[in-house]
């Protein structure tokens, strides 16, 4: 393992959902795109069969995919959201003031907010870098993308109970 792998914060729900994710996709999911490639190819000239060539790249990105997923299971700490005590931590929901207006999310990996309602925002984006073990009322500014200081206050700190 590299030492530069990211340790991800998983739910068990979520652990569990890209676990049988992987598993299709490992197995069932590269049966099928071997066929329909193997279907394609028998329709003649590879060059202008289009429907090859959206096979193949279905296939690139399920590849993608699966090294993605092997990856983040791979680095994951898996368990119930930590506790709230009013630090920022990947998997706590928080609300905060940013560029003077009010947004609640969830800190962590994406994968975990499937399914729920809140934005999430990864402890590696710059704001969740920014923000990252802040206790509330606690202010701070980060660098958007595009280039610009965003002025945040972190207003409340709350476990994620997964909704």
């Amino acid at each position: 393992m590299s030492n530069d792998a990211q340790v991800t914060f998983l739910t068990q729900d979520a652990y569990d959902r890209l676990a049988a994710e992987l598993e299709h996709l490992s197995t069932t999911g590269r049966d099928e795109i071997a066929k329909r490639i193997e279907a394609a190819r028998e329709e003649g000239d590879l060059k202008e069969n289009g429907g090859y060539h959206a096979a193949k790249d279905e296939q690139g990105k399920q590849e993608a995919r699966i090294r993605t997923l092997q990856s983040l299971l791979k680095n994951a700490t898996v368990g119930d959201a930590p506790e709230s005590t009013g630090t920022v931590e990947p998997g706590t929901v928080v609300t905060a003031t940013i560029a003077g207006g009010e947004e609640v999310f969830l800190l962590g990996n994406r994968e975990i907010g499937n399914g729920s309602e809140l934005d999430v925002y990864s402890e590696a984006s710059p704001l969740g870098a920014a923000i990252l073990g802040l206790k509330e009322g606690d202010e701070t500014s980060y660098t958007a993308p595009n280039g610009r200081s965003i002025a945040v206050e972190i207003i409340k700190v709350e476990t994620y109970n997964g909704q």
